[in-house]
């Protein structure tokens, strides 16, 4: 028997290291007809903020060769329309779902979590400030030591279960970022998100986005991101998600050996809706294959 279960501590406790990421599963109900939700190891919803949201003006995507530009700017209906109409729809997904708050300033995060603290089936919250497409907040307070701190600090004081915050590529070195929202309380960080990159229509001489740059995922992405979570592994105490490009088993298992404990599927979802599971399910063939009753012997074998 394979024991995929995946504890990343402070009560979140996955039954497979298998996440889907913020902004490319929907709420998990659009997709309960390609996957079986209760197969995963977690859901994490689109970015939520306290304030309704209408995101950036189109176009806000654009292909790329191995991956894709979005500048979606956290398009949502806020919290409360969270509180009110989708939480009561989790409970029947058998899984672990994670709520990503985003938000303009410390204030604006701090109010966004404390509304979420009376959903006890919340279990964690995945605090984004790492979002290069919005104008204000996000990425701001994720490219200095000091702002992520703030914002990890300010949260953690009226969060009460795991807090997982999600770093941006962004910055000079990652790895002071993670040690920096570590010291104030972060039971787990996750990365990354999207590399700043910009596209141009060359037939129409404009920038294919609206907003000029916007955040470039898929699996252009992937050599990076295995990079950061390597020496992110190396310099905290606590758990890593690993995420960016990651589209198969094989590419989740570059994350796990770089000292992942977990992982979250994002763009290749659009890609293939199935695929989260299918990762799921290659990893227990894995295991199986090289006589491996859990993960741990390769996590962080590199």
């Amino acid at each position: 028997m394979v024991n995929l279960t995946t504890d990343l501590g402070a009560g979140l406790v996955l039954a497979n290291p298998v996440l889907t990421a913020s902004g490319t599963f929907g709420y998990g109900s659009e997709y309960a007809d390609f996957v079986e939700l209760d197969r995963l190891g977690g859901i994490i919803v689109k970015g939520t903020t306290l304030e309704p949201r209408e995101g950036n003006p189109g176009p806000r995507m654009a292909e790329t060769p191995g991956g894709m530009l979005n500048a979606v700017g956290l398009q949502n209906k806020g919290v409360d329309y969270f509180v009110e109409h989708i939480y009561p729809q989790t409970s029947s997904f058998g899984t672990q779902v994670i709520v990503n708050v985003s938000g303009a300033s410390v204030d604006a995060y701090v109010e966004a979590a404390s509304r979420l603290v009376p959903l006890e089936d919340i279990k964690a919250i995945e605090l984004n400030i790492s979002c290069p497409n919005v104008k204000q907040g996000g990425m701001a307070f994720g490219t200095t030591c000091e702002g992520a701190a703030q914002v990890t600090a300010a949260v953690r004081k009226v969060w009460p279960r795991h807090l997982m915050v999600k770093l941006s590529p962004n910055v000079t070195s990652i790895a002071d970022i993670a040690r920096a929202v570590e010291e104030q309380g972060a039971d787990s960080v996750s990365l990354i998100n999207t590399l700043l990159g910009m596209a141009v229509d060359v037939e129409h001489r404009r920038a294919a986005l609206s907003t000029i740059t916007g955040g470039l995922s898929g699996p252009a992405v992937r050599p990076v991101a295995v990079r950061m979570v390597w020496q992110v592994a190396k310099a905290v105490g606590i758990p890593v998600v690993g995420l960016g490009g990651i589209a198969c088993v094989r590419d989740a298992l570059e994350f796990i050996m770089a000292g992942a404990s977990a992982v979250q599927i994002g763009t290749a979802n659009f890609i293939d809706p199935a695929v989260s599971q299918k990762v799921v399910e290659g990893l227990e063939a894995y295991c199986r294959d090289h006589g491996l009753a859990s993960l741990e012997p390769i996590r962080g074998i590199i």
